[in-house]
């Protein structure tokens, strides 16, 4: 920054003035012999007038740099006011914008809590409808696998109850005598439990003569025997299905053979066996 110029002021009238007054005290000096009182007052005021005009100048000129520093000074001071003002403005500015800037973030935080809440919300009712939706298809395969098993049993009771028939067949045949009779219900019975092993459906038939073993064999109602007794007719074949045993074959031993006719033993039919423990 440009200094200002500091104006200059003229010694030579106060130089002139006080050469004249030191002039006049010399004059006054040199001429009164001896001095009087007036004399010496005059001396000493022309003297005192040239000391102030000499030393006069300096102190006008020491006043007035004063007076420039100070105006500097104050200006120097007004800028820096005015620097601070402008830092004040810049603050305040600054302010304003971290405010907005905090309420954005608020916001922002705000909306964020919102949408996580709404999207726990919407997770929260995914997994209710998933689990009704699971808990729907388990009732209903539930459902499908009773009523498969239903069928299976019921099929399989109906399978049981034709072979049963067919076995009665096969033995009033084999009582009747005739060999052509016997030959086609054997073969036909066999092509019945063949296809009847495909479907896991197996027929139990202990053999002619074979001991008697309440753990393999049943008796029909109302009739006991020991084990070990001798085997001498099958009422009703056993059956087990894909492994499992559904029936045990029901057979008559020696011991407790009762009286029947022909006729009544062939017509014996499952509905009739179906008290017998399975």
């Amino acid at each position: 920054m440009n200094e200002n110029p500091v104006p200059r002021l003229s010694k030579v009238p106060f130089i002139i003035g006080d050469a004249l007054l030191l002039a006049v005290a010399a004059w006054l000096a040199f001429r009164a012999n001896p001095l009087d009182t007036w004399h010496v007052v005059l001396l000493v005021t022309a003297v005192a007038i040239g000391a102030w005009l000499a030393v006069a100048p300096f102190i006008i000129e020491f006043r007035a740099k004063t007076k420039l520093t100070e105006s500097e000074q104050l200006a120097s001071a007004a800028v820096q006011l005015g620097n601070l003002d402008s830092l004040a403005h810049q603050i305040s500015n600054a302010t304003s914008e971290w405010q907005h800037i905090h309420q954005s973030t608020t916001h922002a935080v705000t909306a964020a809590d919102q949408i996580a809440e709404k999207m726990i919300s919407e997770a929260r009712n995914f997994g209710e409808v998933l689990t009704k939706i699971n808990e729907t298809e388990k009732n209903h395969l539930r459902l499908e696998v009773e009523k498969l098993r239903r069928n299976e049993g019921e099929w399989l009771q109906v399978i049981v109850r034709i072979l049963d028939h067919i076995n009665a067949l096969h033995q009033a045949a084999a009582r009747s005598g005739q060999k052509n009779l016997i030959e086609q219900l054997t073969q036909f019975q066999n092509a019945c439990r063949d296809t009847a092993r495909r479907l896991g459906l197996v027929p139990l038939v202990p053999p002619a003569g074979a001991a008697f073993d309440g753990k393999q064999h049943q008796l029909l109602e109302g009739q006991t025997a020991k084990d070990g007794a001798a085997i001498v007719d099958l009422v009703a074949p056993g059956y087990t299905f894909q492994g499992q045993l559904l029936r045990l074959p029901v057979v008559v031993v020696k011991e407790i053979a009762p009286e029947k006719d022909e006729e009544s033993d062939a017509q014996l039919s499952f509905d009739d066996r179906a008290k017998t423990p399975a």
